[in-house]
């Protein structure tokens, strides 16, 4: 193929201190990281300075509600890749951004609000 393209990649054993590990990745791109139990899959996951979006993939909805909600993310899809729909608001945490896009919470980060106290 002629242009700009990138191979679907698996990169597997990686640790920390690999760019893979360190960096937010954008691309097809799958990183697979083997984890001990439930605890060292939240601890890697929010071992990070980003936090745009993820995804988890479990048969226990219930249960992976409950992992979700440790997740330190700006979103988090349950048995679905991360997307951005306009009717969600979208946008991350700590170096991935500030704020939201889309949905009535996105658009009143783009106006100016005026508060008026009459006292």
């Amino acid at each position: 193929m002629e242009g700009a393209f990138f191979e679907p990649t698996i990169l597997s054993n990686v640790k920390p201190g690999m760019p893979a590990y360190e960096e937010e990745l954008f691309g097809p791109v799958a990183i697979v990281i083997i984890v001990k139990n439930e605890e060292d899959a939240i601890n890697i996951a929010n071992d990070s300075k980003f936090g745009l979006g993820g995804s988890v993939w479990s048969q226990d909805i219930e249960k992976a509600k409950k992992f979700v909600r440790k997740v330190e993310s700006g979103a988090v899809y349950i048995n679905k890749l991360m997307a951005s729909h306009p009717a969600v608001p979208f946008g991350g945490v700590k170096k991935s951004g500030y704020g939201r896009e889309l949905s009535h919470l996105g658009i009143k980060e783009f106006v100016n609000q005026k508060s008026i106290w009459i006292d």
